[in-house]
């Protein structure tokens, strides 16, 4: 069974472009001119083997440009053109940095401004965990546990710097808005920007976004029985503003209350009230969606954006992908919080990317303060409780052509993260730490 033709691809900044099948058959065909093998037409029946590839992997979603590349690089190599495909990664690989070089040699993607990456690898650098080499120093120091109290030294700043910002915007303000994609460490991030705006004498309320869910039943499902509920849509839209003009403007609200074990929404469960010298803090993944908050003037709004702003490098020079670093992080939060099996959570990624460039990233460039939640001693930690998936879905995907997303990334997050060692002590890792948020141990209620 096959999705629609491909008319539009989602872009790296989440724009959405025309298709054309003419740039990858040229970029295939590039490829293969620089290792003197096929020509024009081979290289154009490969594409349209891409775009079958992708029909059978994606159905009728809307792919990006990684989906694409990662795909071409798989067809490639199971048509027996390994020379090609050596060359077309390391294309990929040139492209990367051509983008990076325009903005300080570093790997920036999704909206971000350069120079803000550019601070967070001088960080790493300083710190000698800006790649795989130097956290296996690290660990073999002895110095895990000064990493760690670093990187949490790191983030209190940035949170403490948010709710400075805050504040500067003065009384106007009656709604933070902490987004950030999937996994990015949101709800932590509000709980210690609500501690530091406490401290100045300012109350906060927090609205929980998530219990705003329609029932699983209601969400739309994929060919796989899968649910989406990484759109937007998934969420009571209509009811969330309600929920938002009556609170600022004083009145109580009864909000709902969502069972992520049962997949079930029970309506008017928990009173809420806004007093005047309150500020409603909201923590969601869709924050930065207009629809969301269209009740609530600009004018009254603090957008903050959390991201893994990570420039962690293997041998290789190749960086881990923000969105690989986030996956691990909610595949072992989605096994003990959400009854979810990790492999369900790879195999689901796509929804939550594809959602990401949709309605997350287009609207950065509006936000007020960012903050960079990635905690590079998480890498040992998260290899050792789940490097072990990844060889298994290599293998339980490799042949099946609907799940290639989840069986190329398992292969790249295995191939990144092989040469990494484990061992780290996790005693040394603070109850409140955002890194507890997804293994456990942390004192903050979630």
């Amino acid at each position: 069974m096959g999705g629609a033709p491909i008319k539009t691809i989602i872009k790296r900044d989440g724009q959405r472009v025309p298709y054309d099948r003419t740039r990858i058959a040229t970029a295939i065909g590039k490829a293969a001119a620089s290792t003197g093998g096929f020509g024009l037409e081979e290289a154009e029946r490969l594409a349209r083997e891409v775009e079958r590839r992708r029909a059978e992997s994606y159905a009728d979603q809307e792919p990006t440009v990684e989906d694409l590349q990662d795909i071409v690089e798989s067809v490639l190599m199971e048509n027996g053109h390994l020379k090609t495909a050596r060359a077309y990664i390391i294309y990929r690989h040139r492209r990367a940095e051509a983008r990076a070089a325009r903005g300080g040699a570093v790997e920036a993607t999704d909206n971000i401004p350069y120079k803000r990456i550019y601070e967070v690898l001088r960080w790493n650098i300083a710190h000698g965990c800006e790649s795989i080499e130097g956290l296996n120093q690290i660990l073999a120091s002895g110095g895990y546990p000064d990493l760690v109290a670093a990187c949490e030294e790191r983030y209190a700043n940035e949170c403490r710097a948010a709710g400075r910002k805050v504040l500067e915007h003065g009384d106007d303000v009656r709604l933070v808005i902490v987004a950030g994609p999937s996994s990015s460490g949101k709800t932590t991030t509000t709980i210690k920007m609500e501690e530091q705006l406490s401290k100045e004498g300012k109350k906060l309320k927090a609205l929980n976004v998530d219990h705003y869910f329609f029932d699983l039943e209601k969400h739309p499902r994929d060919e796989f029985g899968d649910y989406d509920y990484e759109a937007p849509q998934a969420l009571d839209i209509d009811l969330i503003n309600e929920h938002l003009e009556q609170l600022l403007a004083g009145r109580t609200v009864k909000t709902p209350h969502y069972d992520f074990h049962t997949g079930k929404r029970t309506l008017n469960v928990h009173e809420m009230r806004l007093a005047d010298d309150e500020i409603l803090l909201m923590d969601c993944l869709h924050g930065l969606y207009s629809e969301m908050t269209r009740s609530v003037p600009d004018t009254c709004k603090f957008r903050l954006y959390i991201e893994t702003l990570g420039q962690l490098r293997n041998h290789q020079g190749e960086f881990m992908r923000w969105t690989d670093h986030r996956l691990l992080r909610r595949m072992i939060r989605d096994s003990w919080n959400r009854n979810h099996d990790p492999l369900d959570t790879l195999t689901h990624w796509h929804y939550v990317r594809k959602s990401e460039l949709q309605n997350i990233i287009p609207f950065i460039g509006n936000v007020d303060f960012l903050v960079n939640s990635a905690l590079p001693y998480e890498f040992p930690v998260l290899k050792a409780k789940l490097f072990h998936y990844f060889p298994e879905a290599t293998e339980r995907y490799r042949n099946d052509f609907k799940r290639q997303d989840a069986c190329l990334r398992a292969r790249r997050v295995m191939q990144f993260l092989q040469p990494l060692e484990t061992g780290a002590d996790e005693t040394c890792i603070p109850s409140t730490s955002l890194f507890r948020e997804f293994i456990g141990g942390s004192e903050y209620t979630y």
